[in-house]
Formats: structure tokens, C-alpha cells, sequence
């Protein structure tokens, strides 16, 4: 049995439904079956299913719950060399102390979405990879066309967001300034890596936005709609959007984060695949993940879904994300990508973060804040023994 999120995505749903049919059609020793459900409801169920011990063989998992349910036993490695995943994005591969436990098919990047009319119209420079805005330079932009008045916000960060945007679209701002969500060289603490000078910088900009005028404390449901309708100009948003963008306006830049010190960085890591520690027909769920993991399903889930294939060989057989490709930009923009902190600790470090990026952006203390993170994410580290496997 295997089961989904991807209930109510047909496109999606609809290529895990072909691979199921072709692996069946492949041989006659194993027999995959499926179950889809909707993506706020599935990692609950997975949840509970792993309590009453009734976990089926094979599961996608949202990329940065890899270490967590590796470590609560949900999960088992892959039998899979690791040099397998070689032509794969490292975003796009699960590990948890030193073992690869799931691969992904597909990725997403985030970019600072612009028109080049409009920086034209400002007088600023257009950057690249290569050459990103630095800190200052950001700023002196949007504050240029904040005096303008022509929108109603120079810069969208999608503060309407909930849940687990905060951490991705906003922990690689405090990762470019130089700190982290916890010290990765040991993962027991977060002390010096979420409220050291860094860090504290990056607080103080964060908030900076909103006291400015830079941002809305909680902006539109949509950042696509509001930038298409000229409300912004800047646009943080992710790969997904680059279809709506571009089929409003033939100028569309999508453009690199700015570099605060320590160059330019983005989220990674999407949905991926892998076998539960208690598949009772181990071979046949190992058998599925290997016939799965060919060229072409990377390549159809390309094609349903319009977003980054995790393996550089699809990407060439994909006209967007080959070289000179309309969405290149994205498979370039992914390898500035930062993976989530790989600890079972994430999802209590991704819940602390959330909350203290808020009250921040909302006007709080920025050392007392991140003070009392650190010490929270400290405390839930030691209760549990050090995430010890």
C-alpha cells in the first residue's frame, strides 16, 4: 500500500497513478495499491497510523519531516547506493544521520519577483547570481520606490502566510545575514546561531521592513494577484507562480535574494518518497522506489506539475529548465538552496521560529525574543536526550 497527499491534485496524482500502473504492469510478484489524502489531513493520518502501528509500505513526506519520523521509527533507509542520487538537487534527497531515507521528484525556489520596467523606471541595477543586490543596495531600492508612491508596498514578503512559509521563505533572510535556526555543527543547540550579532541583525532588519513601510505586517492571500495588480513592486514568491506572473506582463524578472554577508540564500526541499520501518513486503515496496526512480517519471512530474525536476538529466529533456530555458532561472536559483535544519527537532525548531519571526515583524524585542527561542528550542533539545537515535 502506498499512500499520498496528493488528493485533489490531479495532475500530480494522476503521475503517481501512472507509475503505480506501469510497475504493476512490470512484473507479477508485487502488486502496489494506493490511498490519496488531502494534504492538510496527511501527515496527521500518517501520525496516528504510526501510533496504531498501521502504516502501509510506502509514503511521500513533506521534506523536512525526513529527520523526525526516521528518528520516531516511521521511516527506514533507502537500500540504495548513495551515489544513486548523484544528478539529483541535494534538496531534493532526505537524510537523517548519515543514511538517505527518501528522494524527491521535484523541487521549488523562491525569487524576488520584478518587472524590468520597473527597475528601469527607478534607476536600478538588475542582479544576478553572480553579482546580487547586497544589503545596502536592496535597501536603497525599495526605499526608492517606497518615495515614488506608485504602489501601495515596494516589497511583498507574503506575511499573509501560515504555518511552515515562515521558516522557508524567511530563515534563509537570517541565513544570508550569517545565523541559523540552530548550531548545525552539533544540532543540541541554537544558542549563538538564532540570537548572536548575526542573527540579532537580521532581526532588527526584519522588523525594520514593517516600522518602514517596506512591507505589510500581513499582507495579501495571493502575492501573484497583488504584484500582477501593480499593489508591489518586489515580489517574494516561489516558482509556482512564475506562470501567473508571466502571463500578465513579457518583462518579468525573477532575481536572487539579496547577499547580507553571506551570500544569497533560499529554502529547499519539497515532497519526497520513502519506505515505513514496518513494511511487511520490503522487497516489493524497495522494487517500486527503484522502478520509480527512473528519468522519465521526473520528467512527467515536470511536465503535470511545471516545477523544478530534482534530476538535472530530466531537467535537459524539459524545454523550461533546460539551458536558455524560460524557468532556468530556478534550477540555477536551487543551488543556493539551504535544506531545513536535518534534525527530528525541526518541527518544535519550525513552530519556535514561526512564532518569534511574528512577534518581531509585529514590533517585539528582537533580542529578548530570540533569547526566549533559543532557550525554548534548547529546552525541547535536552528533553529529548538530544534527539538521540
Amino acid at each position: 500500500m502506498l499512500w499520498t497527499h496528493n488528493a485533489g491534485n490531479d495532475k500530480e496524482l494522476g503521475v503517481v497513478r501512472q507509475i503505480i500502473d506501469d510497475f504493476n504492469a512490470s512484473q507479477a510478484t508485487f502488486k502496489v495499491e494506493y490511498q490519496a489524502f488531502p494534504q492538510g489531513a496527511y501527515n496527521d493520518s500518517v501520525v496516528a497510523a504510526a501510533a496504531a502501528k498501521k502504516l502501509p509500505c510506502l509514503l511521500d513526506i513533506d521534506g523536512p519531516n525526513v529527520p523526525n519520523w526516521a528518528w520516531a521509527k516511521y521511516l527506514q533507509p533507502l537500500d540504495m547506493p548513495e551515489n544513486r542520487f548523484a544528478d539529483q538537487l541535494p534538496s531534493t534527497v532526505g537524510k537523517y544521520d548519515g543514511k538517505v531515507y527518501s528522494f524527491g521528484f521535484y523541487d521549488v525556489a523562491l525569487s524576488m519577483i520584478t518587472r524590468k520596467s520597473t527597475l528601469s523606471r527607478y534607476g536600478i541595477r538588475v542582479p544576478t547570481l553572480k553579482q546580487p543586490w547586497s544589503g545596502a543596495e536592496f535597501t536603497a531600492a525599495i526605499t526608492k520606490i517606497k518615495s515614488s508612491g506608485d504602489f501601495d508596498y515596494p516589497l511583498d514578503l507574503n506575511t499573509g502566510a501560515t504555518g511552515e512559509w515562515w521558516p522557508y521563505g524567511y530563515s534563509p533572510f537570517l541565513q544570508s545575514f550569517g545565523g541559523d535556526l540552530v548550531d548545525r555543527s552539533s544540532y543540541t543547540t541554537a544558542s549563538g546561531a538564532l540570537n548572536g550579532a548575526p542573527a540579532l541583525a537580521w532581526a532588527k532588519w526584519f522588523q525594520g521592513l514593517a516600522a518602514d513601510g517596506m512591507v505589510a505586517k500581513k499582507s495579501g492571500q495571493d502575492p501573484a494577484v497583488d504584484f500582477t495588480n501593480g499593489k508591489t513592486a518586489i515580489s517574494w514568491n516561489g516558482s509556482w507562480a512564475a506562470d501567473t506572473v508571466t502571463a500578465k506582463f513579457d518583462d518579468v524578472l525573477f532575481l536572487p535574494p539579496p547577499d547580507f554577508g553571506a551570500g544569497p540564500k533560499i529554502g529547499g526541499g519539497s515532497w519526497q518518497w520513502g519506505m515505513t520501518s514496518s513494511c511487511g513486503s520490503r522487497e516489493g515496496a524497495q522494487a517500486y522506489l527503484n522502478f520509480a526512480r527512473q528519468t522519465k517519471y521526473f520528467v512527467e512530474f515536470g511536465k503535470a506539475t511545471g516545477l523544478i525536476p530534482a534530476s538535472t538529466t530530466a531537467a535537459a529533456q524539459l524545454p523550461n529548465y533546460a539551458p536558455e530555458g524560460k524557468y532556468r532561472v530556478f534550477l540555477d536559483l536551487a543551488g543556493t538552496a539551504v535544506v531545513r535544519p536535518e534534525t527530528p527537532g525541526y518541527p518544535y525548531i519550525s513552530s519556535v521560529f514561526t512564532k518569534a519571526a511574528q512577534d518581531i515583524l509585529n514590533g517585539a524585542d528582537p533580542k529578548q525574543t530570540l533569547d526566549k527561542a533559543v532557550t525554548d528550542i534548547d529546552n525541547n533539545i535536552k528533553q529529548n536526550d538530544n534527539y538521540r537515535s
